[in-house]
Parts: C-alpha cells; sequence; structure tokens
C-alpha cells in the first residue's frame, strides 16, 4: 500500500505542474480577450488608467449602443455573417469534389496537376488584387459582395481546403469504395454515399478555415467595396472614430467583442470535428 502511494504521488504533482505550468503560458494569450471584453464596459478614461484595473470599476453597456449609432453596424455584421457562411458552404463543395477527385481518380498527370494547384498557396494575395479588380471591374461587380465570395471559393483558401479533403479520403479504406461500386454505385454516388459521410472530421477543419478566412478578410474589403453598408466586419472596425480623427477607444472595443462572439461560437460548436480532422489528415500520397 505504501509503495502505491509513493507511485501515484510524484504522478499527481508531475500533473498538477504541467496544469499550472499550462496556465501560465495561457496568460498571453487569454489576457489580450480580457483586456477586450473588460475594457469594453469601461469608459474611455478608465481605459487608459494607470495603474490598469482587471475589472471596470462601473461596468456600462452605452459603448454597446453607440456602435449602432455611429455606423451601420448591423448590416455589416449581417454582410460579414452571410458572405463567411457562403464562402464556407462553397468551399467545403468545391474542396470536398476536388480532394475526393485528386485522391481517387486516376488520370494522366493527375499529380502534376496537384502540384500545380498548390502553387496556388504559394502566391500572396497582394501580388493578384490589382489583376482580380480590373477582372471583376470589368464584369460590373466592384462595390458588390461577389468578389468576397468568389476569391475566397476559388483562390488559396480553398487550395489548402483541397489538400486537407485530399489527404483525408487517401486515408480511406479503399475496401468501401469496392464494397459500394457491388452495390451499383458510381463514382459520384461513392462520392456522396460514402466518403463524404465519413469525412465529417476533415468538413469540420475546413469549415472552420473558411469561416475564419472569411470573417477576418480585410485587404479585399478594402479594394472591392466603397459604400459603408456593404462593409464587413474587419473593414467596419476602422471606421469608429470621432470628429478629429482619433479612435473612440471604448466603442471600437465593443465592436470588437461583438465581432469574435461569431467565431468562438463556431470553434466550440466545431472543435471536435476540427480536432479529429487535424487528427486523421496526415501526410499519405
Amino acid at each position: 500500500m505504501r509503495t502505491e502511494r509513493l507511485r501515484t504521488g510524484p504522478s499527481r504533482r508531475a500533473k498538477l505542474a504541467l496544469y499550472g505550468l499550462l496556465c501560465v503560458l495561457a496568460v498571453p494569450f487569454v489576457f489580450p480577450t480580457w483586456w477586450m471584453v473588460t475594457s469594453s464596459l469601461k469608459s474611455a478614461n478608465e481605459i487608459f488608467a494607470f495603474p490598469p484595473t482587471l475589472l471596470p470599476a462601473d461596468p456600462s453597456l452605452s459603448a454597446y449602443a453607440r456602435v449602432f449609432e455611429f455606423a451601420p453596424f448591423a448590416a455589416q455584421y449581417w454582410n460579414s455573417m452571410y458572405i463567411a457562411a457562403v464562402v464556407t458552404v462553397g468551399t467545403l463543395a468545391v474542396s470536398s469534389l476536388a480532394g475526393y477527385a485528386f485522391a481517387r481518380i486516376k488520370f494522366p498527370g493527375h499529380n502534376l496537376l496537384f502540384l500545380v494547384v498548390l502553387v496556388g498557396l504559394l502566391i500572396p494575395s497582394e501580388v493578384t488584387i490589382v489583376p482580380l479588380f480590373q477582372m471583376f471591374n470589368g464584369l460590373g461587380m466592384v462595390d458588390t459582395h461577389w468578389p468576397l465570395i468568389l476569391v475566397p471559393v476559388f483562390g488559396a483558401p480553398s487550395v489548402l481546403a483541397t489538400l486537407i479533403m485530399r489527404q483525408f479520403f487517401i486515408a480511406l479504406p479503399a475496401e468501401l469504395e469496392e464494397a459500394g461500386r457491388m452495390d451499383g454505385l458510381g463514382r459520384l454516388g461513392l462520392y456522396w454515399r460514402i466518403a463524404l459521410p465519413l469525412s465529417r472530421p476533415a468538413l469540420g477543419a475546413v469549415a472552420i478555415f473558411s469561416f475564419l478566412h472569411s470573417w477576418n478578410l480585410y485587404l479585399e474589403p478594402v479594394v472591392f467595396l466603397s459604400s459603408p453598408e456593404k462593409f464587413t466586419i474587419p473593414q467596419a472596425l476602422t471606421q469608429f472614430t470621432d470628429a478629429y480623427g482619433g479612435p473612440m477607444w471604448d466603442v471600437q472595443l465593443s465592436a470588437a467583442t461583438l465581432s469574435a462572439l461569431p467565431v468562438l461560437i463556431v470553434f466550440v460548436v466545431a472543435q471536435r470535428q476540427f480536432v479529429e480532422g487535424l487528427a486523421h489528415t496526415g501526410l499519405k500520397g
């Protein structure tokens, strides 16, 4: 009995030390979010008080009300929400189909073609923004949301998603498709009824990546949008300034807190699929 206690004692102390170390390492990541949320409830003077306070002395939601008074923030919030949702669904459709084709359909030059697709990850978005603007301007799509939807769905974010889906489909046992062929399923049926339902972990990871990328997109909205009512959240956050052009910190922090909520909700809902998708997406093939 005594020997068993000696064996379990160091293990518990090691776990406590590990948890304590993790808590300390988490402070630099958690503190900025904590400061943003608590400062959104402070007055402008209290935000820059010295020494700084961890909790607001007199919490107030007035800054949250002013967010919707100074700008069409509700419309801008909706713009980001529906654009991110459409981009996520479009990316899931394109990447799952392309990833399945590259993983399961063997055609001449498929590895070379996949390598060419991967080159899209190496091209910075700043390099292509001018030709993209000229193309969308020629199509009459400037100052619309179409560029913010089409560029992520068929651009570099979709390439990364295709890579994730391809690696996941490669890892699926080929025997599953052979059983489907015996039941009379064609290529599309194998994808829809067998491969796609089994790829939920990878789809969850792709969904989070796509939603986050679209939600945080800044360069493209600045280039393609000029009407305030069509702005998205990242672009809208730069518009909360006073009459002298200085930032209204309490209002900006309130708007930033509101903008972080959908991202947090999406990650909490899909975190299990996100972790499983990364765990099952190897480098095979």
